[in-house]
């Protein structure tokens, strides 16, 4: 069996048809094994014989929208690639904190591949990387100041269109745990 974690976009908590429990009965209606979510932000672990990523993403996308009106946007990653994200340990003597939060912003589109990214985008975002394997993008925020809002995530999204996810690079580390439990 395979290990998935599906990032599912544009998930509110306070939105009664977007509790885990209903987005875990949308994953166990769809046949997939030990299915559990992580935090109550969109990440949904599962297991599948299935190994068409594509598919999965559309398969799922389709039944979050006709189920429960979930028009966002399914991402998937299995666990070796998100593991060999870890791996690579982008942020190097950072812990995610206020001034240092880390972030990783997953494209669905597996060709993205950006050029030459620019580094410090503004005063409070600074961009390390982008792992081709994984297609995600690797920033470090400052959000010290409230009110002040970064203008990373929309340069992506202007750049690289809306189709991306992000999370804390502490989710990325849960969710590696709930895959293995």
């Amino acid at each position: 069996m395979n290990r998935y974690a599906a990032l599912l976009r544009g998930i509110g908590p306070g939105n009664p048809n977007m509790t885990n429990e209903k987005l875990r009965g949308v994953f166990e209606r769809l046949g997939f094994d030990k299915v559990a979510s992580v935090l109550s932000s969109g990440n949904i672990v599962f297991r599948s014989a299935d190994t068409d990523v594509s598919e999965l993403e559309d398969r799922i996308q389709r039944a979050l929208n006709a189920e429960l009106g979930i028009a966002g946007g399914t991402i998937i990653r299995t666990r070796d690639e998100l593991q060999a994200l870890l791996d690579t340990d982008p942020f190097p003597g950072l812990t995610h904190e206020r001034g240092t939060y880390l972030v990783a912003t997953f494209a669905k589109d597996r060709t993205t591949k950006p050029g030459k990214l620019p580094g410090q985008l503004d005063p409070l975002t600074r961009i390390v990387g982008y792992d081709i394997p994984c297609s995600a993008f690797l920033a470090v925020i400052d959000n010290r100041e409230s009110g002040k809002t970064p203008e990373y995530m929309g340069w992506l999204e202007k750049t690289y269109g809306k189709n991306l996810t992000t999370r804390t690079w502490l989710t990325v580390q849960r969710i590696i745990k709930k895959m293995d439990a």
